[in-house]
């Protein structure tokens, strides 16, 4: 036995690391209790500097000790001189670069290094997006490190034009990388914005009109650049169609910027003396500023959303005093001041007119689709023939499948209907598990090809019946609208959106799968409602029916409420104003 090595037993080996593991915890436990204990005493000397140093080192996560660190920092600022606070940050540089080596994705490292760098009395930014670029080459989809670098080319003033080369770079050899595209979507708007539009006619100019930034801009890239980045994109998803990064850049290329912020619709009734508002976003009209001026005399009116449950509504309604428009023989001028925006809208209400309106129509707003040029109509063209020849090859491709959808809305959302419709029902097959997202989304589509239609034949008539609807959406575009027709779908609830067809007299919502009416909520013109073969079960999912004072038809049959015990005597006490009630 002699001479020879002992070999350790599993046993004993488990053991030992077991032993060593208790020792270094025991150590590390010490450390970070004395560290609390400085903290708690107000403690800020160098030994408590070492202290958070040697838990970092082995743990970078934690943040209470990150948190420590910077009081002890900041501390030091208040007693050294510049040159020596210099050399302390410069050294804690240093140290949270080791802490990234330990973990490069480390959330506490990357804050820390971002807050030294700002407080570096004369920081050396070229160093730091060397770093970054050393960082990235290891992994270029370390966001923690993209945030950094982002901070750095801010506070360091890079040329927008280098950071795009820079993105041509980590796309050249990588084309599956989502932060660089995501990236070039910011800089491309910077480095190739549009031309800006002339004013609109009821924009009033603003006091001042700052120079754009980041925060500012308005997120539309000029034309020749975008034709430019279809053919970049185009060269990535035909090397790898099966990579999600590029599809979703040429997704982002194909969208439209932004809406402009304005009034889109004013809606007034003598009837009700009620005037209603439409704006291109959600807002909040009790704080941004909205007037009513009638006859060039300011009115006060409360400004209420359409449903109880919108803080930030597109619509909001008033009521006038009694009295102040009823009078069919005299003709009133309004105007609606938005200040936030320095924007208005007029409408003028006609003598013998019982209601009147001002609005941008969807077309008008290019809301569902931009006005395309000759040379980007042939691109696109050129773009959906290149993106069918691809999806031959990959016939179960589901991006394909998607952009040639898109591409064929940039194009002809109308023209392309019914090929639309059948590469739905392909991709809900190919990606079963997406399936109630692309029958979403091509509820949406279904819907903005009829709010056009609608517009074009100039009617107020929303038919939209047998389509296989699984949502509802644009509802805000629906104000004018007087009856609908959403039978023979898949809806399952009337959301409280439903609230902002205000002019709304006839509801036909036949053979759903309806259960909750909750956006049939205070609509004052409704006097029709369909809902024969639906899933409504108790009254309480009638209740918001109460609320529409001119209700007088109501067709339940089919429906489980049906069955309930007593329901006539019980829907009359809930809807007197009904008188034709179906059951």
């Amino acid at each position: 036995m002699h001479g020879r090595v002992k070999i350790k037993t599993t046993a004993q080996q488990e053991e030992e690391k077991r032993k060593e593991r208790e020792k270094k915890l025991k150590i590390y436990v010490a450390a970070r209790d004395a560290c609390f204990s400085k903290r708690n005493e107000g403690i800020w000397d160098d030994e408590a500097l070492q202290l958070t140093q040697q838990l970092l080192s082995s743990n970078p996560d934690f943040a209470t000790l990150w948190n420590y660190r910077r009081e002890i920092l900041m501390h030091l600022e208040t007693v050294k001189d510049k040159d020596e606070v210099q050399k302390i940050y410069e050294a804690e540089l240093s140290f949270t670069e080791s802490c990234l080596k330990v973990n490069p994705k480390s959330y506490g490292s990357w804050h820390h290094r971002g807050w030294v760098s700002a407080r570096l009395p004369r920081p050396d930014w070229a160093r730091e997006l060397t770093l970054c670029d050393r960082c990235l080459s290891l992994d270029d989809r370390n966001f923690h490190c993209w945030d950094y670098r982002r901070m750095v080319v801010k506070m360091s003033g890079v040329p927008v034009d280098q950071e795009l080369a820079f993105t041509d770079r980590l796309i050249g050899s990588n084309f599956s990388n989502y932060s660089s595209w995501h990236y070039r979507s910011t800089l491309l708007p910077l480095l190739h914005p549009e031309s800006p539009e002339p004013p609109s006619p009821c924009r009033e100019p603003p006091q001042s009109s700052p120079p754009p930034s980041p925060q500012t801009h308005s997120h539309r890239v000029c034309e020749e650049q975008l034709l430019k980045e279809y053919e970049l994109v185009q060269n990535a998803f035909f090397t790898d169609p099966n990579d999600q990064s590029a599809w979703f850049y040429y997704r982002w290329l194909l969208g439209r910027a932004e809406r402009e912020e304005m009034i889109s619709c004013v809606y007034v009734n003598r009837d009700e003396e009620r005037v209603a508002v439409a704006f291109s976003r959600p807002v909040n009209a009790q704080s941004v500023g909205l007037f009513l001026i009638l006859d060039g005399q300011p009115q006060r009116v409360e400004w209420r959303s359409v449903h109880p449950r919108f803080k930030q509504s597109p619509v909001w309604i008033c009521n006038l005093p009694p009295g102040t428009i009823s009078d069919i023989t005299n003709e009133r001028n309004l105007t609606v001041h938005w200040t936030e925006k320095h924007t208005h809208r007029d409408c003028a209400l006609y003598t013998g007119r019982t209601e009147s309106w001002c609005r941008d129509s969807a077309t008008d707003q290019e809301l569902f689709r931009s006005e395309l040029s000759v040379e980007k109509t042939s691109v696109l063209q050129s773009e959906l023939q290149s993106v069918k020849q691809l999806q031959e090859l990959e016939p179960l491709n589901k991006w394909c499948l998607l952009t040639i959808i898109l591409l064929m809305r940039a194009l002809d959302p109308l023209g392309y209907e019914q090929e639309m419709l059948a590469h739905f029902r392909t991709l809900k097959e190919v990606d079963s598990m997406r399936s109630a997202y692309y029958s979403d989304l091509c509820s949406k589509f279904m819907i903005e090809n009829t709010i056009l239609k609608m517009e074009y034949a100039e009617v107020r008539v929303f038919s939209i019946s047998d389509k296989n609807l699984t949502t509802l959406c644009h509802l805000d575009q629906l104000l004018l609208v007087t009856h609908i027709n959403l039978s023979s779908n898949h809806l399952q609830r009337l959301p409280p959106q439903f609230a902002m067809l205000q002019c709304l007299e006839v509801l036909e919502a036949d053979n759903n799968a309806i259960e909750n009416l909750e956006g049939v909520y205070h609509l004052p013109k409704l006097e029709e409602v369909l809902l024969k073969n639906n899933k409504i079960s108790t009254l309480a999912d009638l209740q918001t029916l109460a609320s529409c004072p001119k209700l007088k038809r109501l067709d339940l049959r089919g429906n489980p409420v049906t069955q309930t015990a007593n329901v006539e005597s019980e829907l009359a006490e809930l809807l007197p104003s009904v008188t034709d009630l179906l059951l």
